[in-house]
């Protein structure tokens, strides 16, 4: 199964922002950065989009939602803080899609490894085979 895990675009700073964090949005870079990974989703052959509930992950796949006609999905198995056993599981209730991920650096970080680069707004190509999972290509921020 290919998956294609994106990392949400740039919100700013986590430490200036009041409030509750998983409500801070995206802010001006982030939002072009958004509509340029709908195009890179859509060339890649995404089906399914699905984001953690946070705010900003939601918005960094909703010009990929308008794009693409489908459905934005949210599960809180993509939120910050969240397992790669948990990611795993969702992914198993995924079916035969080409699925998206909107999630957090964390997430990402304990799928692919806590080496790997992963900057806002990039894409990591991942391929399952099982409970393996493969970080076969990395694309940087358009």
């Amino acid at each position: 199964m290919r998956v294609l895990l994106v990392r949400h675009a740039r919100a700013g700073d986590r430490m200036t922002w009041v409030g509750d964090d998983a409500l801070r949005p995206l802010d001006e870079k982030g939002r072009k950065q958004a509509k340029r990974l709908a195009k890179t989703l859509a060339e890649l052959g995404v089906t399914r989009l699905v984001s953690s509930p946070s705010v900003r992950c939601v918005q960094t796949f909703e010009p990929a939602a308008k794009r693409l006609g489908v459905p934005l999905e949210e599960r809180k198995e993509l939120a910050e803080g969240s397992s790669a056993e948990q990611v795993l599981a969702l992914l198993d209730d995924l079916g035969d899609s080409v699925p998206a991920l909107s999630t957090h650096g964390d997430v990402i970080a304990d799928l692919v490894g806590w080496d790997k680069k992963c900057k806002k707004g990039s894409i990591w190509v991942l391929e399952l085979h099982g409970q393996d999972v493969r970080a076969e290509t990395y694309l940087p921020p358009a």
